[in-house]
């Protein structure tokens, strides 16, 4: 079995079969748990006689004590499991003892990220059927969006793939975050509900993050007075200047990727809707009025601007709030000038 493929994930954590050993392991530390969970539950279920957890610093100093606890019977029957949480290469050794133990319970290893050319990733990796390796990495794109509609539709609820886009962009990667937000929007907007992008809005979001976006529409669109007001209540919030920079990057990297399409023959609209991230409905209005002054060209020109105002923060000691108002005033001239013109 060794290394789990990621469809046959879900259905092996509901029943993990004749495997007398699994690794957890990976850098998105809420998934590990969270999987962690799943197993444990599916294995031992709430009795607490058939789960014994055991400090890592115990196994690894004993290695034959994991073996030695998967072989005894639980007082209260059926499969016992032996939970171990932030498992290292120091258990490599317990890991094979387990393997040539007698069993019959389910030791499960929960550790970060591991290096798969030794230790004890590569102990199991190398086993046969009754080891089993899964990996935790982080999601994106439209493997996030999916992890957060299964997580939503385990709390009662459905969302819109808008709002799942928005979200995606938002709550970040890891599981144990993002399950905490679904379940705060879940209460929010209701058993049977159907989340919305402004449910969304109104559940999640950040004011540094919004008056960046503020901030940086205005400034596309050539509103210097409104983009400096946005950029100066993102600060206030706490926005840093790395995220202001990257920000205006990732902004003016959009827009330039849907000038492109607009410049091969598709439809203002059309270009919009094909952006993935999708353009947050609130912001479409803006975004296409930006969209309709700037040239592919002059885009790919602000964004070599932008990064070295990115390489100005770090080398030139000019302070760094002021090289990004001055990265977006010049977004803003620019604009203005095309609007003008």
């Amino acid at each position: 079995m060794a290394k789990l493929d990621a469809r046959r994930i879900p259905a092996f954590l509901a029943d993990p079969g004749a495997a007398r050993i699994v690794l957890i392991h990976g850098e998105d530390g809420g998934l590990v748990r969270e999987r962690g969970e799943a197993l444990s539950r599916a294995v031992a279920g709430e009795d607490p006689f058939r789960l014994v957890e055991i400090p890592r610093e115990a196994a690894a100093k004993d290695p034959a004590l994991l073996a030695a606890e998967a072989a005894t019977p639980a007082l209260t029957g059926g499969r016992r499991l032996v939970r171990v949480r932030g498992a290292t290469d120091a258990l490599a050794a317990a890991a094979r003892a387990v393997l040539a133990g007698a069993g019959p319970g389910l030791v499960l290893l929960e550790a970060g990220s591991l290096d798969g050319r030794k230790g004890l990733r590569a102990a199991l990796e190398k086993a046969g059927p009754e080891a089993a390796v899964i990996a935790c990495h982080p999601e994106t794109g439209a493997a996030l969006e999916a992890a957060i509609a299964a997580l939503l539709r385990e709390l009662g609820v459905g969302a819109e793939p808008a709002a799942l886009a928005w979200m995606a962009q938002r709550l970040g990667e890891d599981r144990q975050v993002m399950r905490r937000e679904c379940e705060k929007l879940a209460l929010y907007v209701g058993a049977g509900g159907r989340v919305t992008e402004e449910d969304a809005l109104a559940s999640h979001a950040e004011g540094s993050a919004l008056d960046l976006d503020a901030a940086l529409l205005a400034a596309t669109e050539g509103d210097a007075e409104k983009a400096d007001r946005a950029l100066e209540a993102a600060f206030a919030e706490g926005a840093a200047t790395v995220q202001v920079v990257r920000g205006a990057l990732r902004h003016v990297q959009r827009l330039e990727a849907a000038a492109l399409a607009v410049a091969h023959g598709a439809s203002l609209r059309e270009a919009v809707e094909g952006l993935r991230p999708m353009v947050f409905f609130r912001a479409r209005p803006a975004f296409e009025r930006a969209l309709r002054l700037w040239s592919p060209e002059d885009l790919a020109a602000a964004g070599n601007a932008l990064l070295e105002a990115e390489r100005a923060t770090k080398t030139t000691g000019m302070p760094d709030r002021a090289v990004a108002r001055a990265a977006l005033m010049d977004l803003a001239r620019t604009a203005l000038r095309a609007r003008r013109g």
